[in-house]
């Protein structure tokens, strides 16, 4: 049988699917697995299925046993992975697009709804015993419906949150690397840029990839684009975002409240955001439900299943 290595632990229905078709060694006690523990695995496997807390950097991919024939990534961001220097060593990579589109766009509204309605202090007022008395002056927030929603990256999640939104009467603004047909805007608002797009709004959603194009695209100098008093929300990926400058600008009030599934350091976060009351948080929860992680392991193992069969894999990026 094909050999195969799984490096994190997955539901179970998937390692069920799995074992019926290959011979799969299981990181089993799920820790994140190390350079060189990827590297030695390569030797004892034809394919690898990776989550994105495994790092396949040019100087780890130069490592790989030549056995090793594809990597599955359990991911739609392959921001972990060298493309180039895998596609150099002639290894095939994968990815799982349009299965996590509705569970990541439920986080995003889940955050933008909790920062906006203040629910981290709430929920710590009725934990902590201090809720004492209801007055009109109390704990008011933003209101969500009909603001207007700025999209940054209006791929498949970005056009789930913008529909999700539209269920709240918020006008859609968003930006892209290329502006959508029409049937696809659905009558979002194009901006050209990102600075039109912050200078327009009232809340904003980072839906984009992460290049080194975007690394660190929310700065002290774009926050200072956005209207004082828009809430923020991130569930693309932390290195998006110069978590320093958010701070501050929390801390200042320019941006009223931020909701954050994503960080620049994995896990743990940033203690920093701890201090900050107006920021409602999750440990990147995004595709995490029963659901989209079977879909995930479904379409990462249609995509071996495909390969090996000499077939070309539906979602091959390499």
């Amino acid at each position: 049988m094909t050999d195969l290595s799984i490096t994190r632990l997955l539901v179970d229905p998937v390692l069920a699917r799995a074992r019926e078709s290959y011979s799969v060694w299981l990181n089993d006690d799920d820790h994140i697995m190390s350079a060189d523990e990827i590297v030695a695995r390569s030797f004892e496997s034809d394919a690898l299925m990776i989550c994105h807390s495994e790092i396949l950097s040019s100087d780890v991919v130069a490592r790989l046993s030549d056995r090793l024939k594809i990597v599955a990534n359990y991911s739609v961001g392959v921001d972990h992975c060298d493309l180039g220097a895998l596609k150099a060593r002639g290894i095939v990579v994968t990815n799982t697009p349009d299965v996590l589109s509705d569970a990541t766009a439920e986080i995003a509204m889940l955050l933008l709804l909790g920062a906006s309605r203040r629910a981290f202090e709430g929920d710590q007022m009725l934990r902590l015993g201090t809720w004492k008395h209801w007055a009109p002056v109390e704990m008011n927030g933003i209101q969500v419906s009909s603001k207007k929603l700025g999209i940054v990256g209006m791929g498949r999640v970005g056009q789930t949150v913008a529909k999700r939104a539209r269920g709240f009467d918020m006008e859609i603004h968003y930006t892209n690397r290329s502006r959508l047909p029409a049937e696809l805007e659905q009558g979002a608002i194009y901006h050209p840029t990102v600075k039109s797009l912050f200078e327009a709004v009232d809340m904003i959603s980072l839906n984009c990839p992460a290049t080194p194009e975007t690394d660190n695209l929310i700065n002290a100098e774009s926050i200072g684009w956005m209207r004082p008093g828009v809430v923020f929300v991130n569930t693309a990926r932390g290195r998006l975002v110069d978590e320093k400058a958010l701070i501050d600008a929390l801390h200042s009030g320019h941006i009223a409240a931020a909701g954050l599934d994503v960080f620049q350091n994995e896990p743990g976060g940033n203690p920093a955001f701890a201090e900050c009351p107006n920021v409602f948080m999750l440990p990147h929860l995004g595709s995490s439900t029963r659901e989209t992680r079977k879909a995930m392991g479904d379409r990462a193992l249609d995509n071996l299943d495909a390969f090996f069969a000499g077939e070309e894999p539906r979602d091959r990026l390499v």
